[in-house]
């Protein structure tokens, strides 16, 4: 398994490719994107947070850890964030990444299959998306503080965003 929990020697993980990590309060996570989704489920109250680097939509029984598919991370950062004390009505959601990494608009578009499968499960069971950063041709670099909430966003070229 994949999960990584910080405690207060380390404070800040670089989340890779199918990796989960819980985040207290203070705690910072950060991620490269592109085609994925770096997906944060934060409890506001608690201050903690679950942070995924998703790589696929579906698992469809193919092996790999619970953070390399959308349908089988959601659930495992759900369980994980109930072990630390944040039930799910606290539960707020944010997410970057799901890139046209190669350009082209044939039938294969990972980053818009892994975006979709992200938001319908994420209302399917009644999480609220308060802020997204999704889509173009460029990868990005992400920035989670579990202090403050915000997800910070960088894209070559173009200005910092703040979820």
């Amino acid at each position: 398994m994949s999960t990584t929990v910080l405690t207060k020697k380390k404070t800040e993980a670089n989340v890779g490719m199918s990796q989960v990590v819980m985040l207290e309060e203070g705690e910072l996570a950060k991620s490269v994107l592109g085609s994925c989704i770096g997906l944060v489920l934060y409890h506001e109250r608690r201050k903690i947070a679950a942070v995924c680097h998703i790589v696929l939509p579906e698992s469809l029984d193919r092996p790999g850890p619970p953070g390399k598919f959308a349908d089988t991370a959601i659930p495992h950062m759900l369980e994980l964030l109930v072990k630390q004390g944040g039930n799910r009505a606290g539960l707020i959601a944010k997410l970057a990444g799901g890139s046209n990494m190669f350009g082209s608009n044939g039938p294969l578009q990972i980053g818009e299959a892994n975006y979709n499968m992200v938001k319908d499960l994420l209302e399917e069971l009644g999480i609220p998306l308060v802020g997204k950063h999704i889509g173009g041709e460029k990868g990005r670099r992400i920035l989670f503080d579990s202090q403050t909430g915000e997800l910070k966003v960088e894209m070559m070229g173009e200005p910092a965003v703040i979820l």
